[in-house]
């Protein structure tokens, strides 16, 4: 059994983002792990993992523009199954 369970992955395009201070508000407000936020001003990649993947979603869409976003459930992907 996985602490969290869904690996939520996407891109934030936008304007002056700052992947120290997204990181820093994941560390405050999200209950998760393998948070990687990496980018630049204009588009930053984001890589946790979170039983809450909503709220990450929310919060990142409020930063700018999100899209390639994927949510995978690791628990099935551990039974072989379709994540």
């Amino acid at each position: 059994m996985l602490e969290f369970k869904y690996d939520t992955q996407l891109l934030i395009e936008g304007e002056a983002l700052d992947e120290d201070v997204i990181a820093d508000y994941f560390n405050a407000n999200f209950k998760g792990d393998c948070l990687l936020a990496v980018g630049d001003e204009e588009l930053i990649k984001i890589h946790y993992h979170t039983n809450e993947p909503w709220k990450v979603l929310e919060y990142c869409a409020s930063l700018g523009e999100i899209y390639d976003i994927v949510i995978e459930d690791m628990e099935r992907q551990s039974k072989g199954l379709q994540g």
